[in-house]
């Protein structure tokens, strides 16, 4: 598949040097709408907006609104300055109403100004009240297009008021039943309405023991809420409980990516708050993202310096003593960084909550003494039998690494609990700041155990 497609790009691109616009086109509505919206940004990127506006206008109106909403916002972004306001309108009126939502937050406030003219009272009203919602929202992600039923109605008349309006709605697998305030009351699936009598009631049919979410919800609850219970889709209720939209799986799926992108960034050590991909930042940027951490390890560094300085006397008198240290160091910043993994995961997904803190605690206890304690004892025979160090040296060397695995084992798992309570994002506390508190903490540990048990 992925060879056609280059292929069809290939060709395209061909055709467009020679200026084979209606072969383009040709060719263009053969692919699917994902495809052809992946072929614009090629277009866009290589030939330039230019191009790639052409391209647009060679569509369909219906199907310029479908591309339109899998293209970037960069792109879309050069689209919109190529294109008159009225096309802009066009497409819009072709969108489903959350990518309407999705495209007039990326677009510039003059263009969405112009735009907001040319609609009725009534849709300028809900169109202003989704883009006040706080980008981290569940409102910011809902869509109105749904099915909502009256429990009055009978299975016969929903399914002839389905056949009218599904069409035009975000999904049809269920439906929300409300009062005359709007408020929900229940729900009730396809699956039901087709296989009952067309006389039964909807009041019969409806499950009222349903989950629902306020639009002021965290996006990242509602994702749980999803992978906990594996939904279609979720309603969305405002203070008091009346349905003012749905959230559909495709939408959730976004926000489970670009979180997982986001835990990704920062426990590598990245700030990154922008959409952007790699090429569409500049270095002014990757600088800025980047050298935070950087510099704050750079610290950490110092500290280890100051640390070895403080011991020198003694790494004078024991040389051997230092070529352990990165065993320690290494094994240390592994370790912390394992645990801290594991329990960001388990928080992410759910599985871990702050009140579990006391048996996260023992629990890695006992894990980190039983790997510390098999890893001190595989060392303790290489480095007497092998490295031929004196027992006093082995010993040392073991003690410290039991004690640093312990440490940093028991600070990757409470660190990011720690933070959670505090309101940081638990990402933060992973592989940067971790391995750099463990490495601060091996040496200082490693020589307080070496003058204890050498007696220097």
């Amino acid at each position: 598949m992925q060879e056609n497609f280059q292929q069809t790009l290939e060709q395209i691109f061909e055709l467009i040097e020679e200026k084979k616009y209606a072969l383009v086109r040709t060719e263009l509505l053969q692919c699917n709408e994902a495809d052809i919206g992946e072929i614009l940004e090629e277009v866009d990127e290589e030939l330039g907006a230019e191009k790639a506006v052409i391209l647009f206008r060679l569509l369909p109106k219906d199907i310029s609104a479908v591309v339109f909403s899998y293209i970037s916002s960069d792109c879309q972004r050069d689209i919109v300055n190529g294109i008159t306001v009225k096309e802009v309108q066009n497409v819009m009126e072709e969108m489903s109403f959350d990518d309407m939502i999705d495209v007039l937050e990326e677009l510039p406030a003059n263009v969405v100004d112009k735009i907001l003219m040319r609609t009725d009272k009534e849709t300028r009203k809900l169109i202003n009240q989704f883009l006040n919602y706080p980008e981290s929202s569940a409102g910011s992600l809902m869509t109105i297009d749904y099915i909502g039923l009256k429990k009055e109605m009978t299975v016969g008349k929903a399914l002839s008021y389905i056949k009218v309006h599904g069409m035009d709605q975000e999904t049809v697998y269920t439906c929300y039943v409300m009062d005359s305030q709007r408020h929900l009351e229940g729900i009730v699936s396809l699956r039901t309405l087709v296989v009952s009598d067309d006389e039964e009631e909807i009041e019969d049919l409806m499950h009222e023991d349903f989950i629902s979410v306020n639009v002021m919800d965290d996006r990242e609850d509602v994702a749980q809420l999803f992978q906990k219970y594996d939904y279609l889709a979720l309603p969305v209720v405002d203070k008091e409980n009346r349905l003012v939209g749905i959230i559909t799986f495709d939408d959730i799926m976004d926000v489970i990516e670009e979180e997982n992108t986001e835990d990704f960034e920062r426990m590598a050590g990245v700030f990154d708050d922008s959409d952007k991909d790699y090429f569409n930042l500049s270095v002014g940027q990757h600088i800025k993202n980047r050298l935070p951490w950087l510099l704050l390890m750079s610290v950490s560094l110092m500290i280890t310096g100051a640390i070895l300085t403080r011991f020198e006397a003694l790494l004078s008198q024991v040389i051997s003593l230092v070529s352990y240290l990165p065993l320690l160091m290494g094994t240390g910043g592994n370790s912390g960084s394992q645990a801290a993994t594991l329990i960001i995961r388990g928080m992410t997904v759910g599985d871990v909550e702050l009140k579990d803190a006391g048996k996260v605690l023992w629990k890695e206890i006992r894990i980190s003494f039983i790997i510390g304690l098999v890893l001190s004892a595989l060392n303790f025979a290489k480095i007497l039998f092998l490295d031929g160090q004196p027992v006093l040296i082995a010993l040392t060397v073991c003690s410290a690494l039991l004690s640093v695995v312990m440490f940093a084992k028991v600070l990757g798992g409470m660190l990011p609990m720690a933070a959670k309570k505090l309101g940081i994002d638990p990402a933060l506390m992973a592989t940067p700041l971790i391995s750099s508190i463990t490495d601060m903490v091996s040496a200082l540990l490693y020589f307080i155990l070496a003058s204890l048990i050498l007696g220097l």
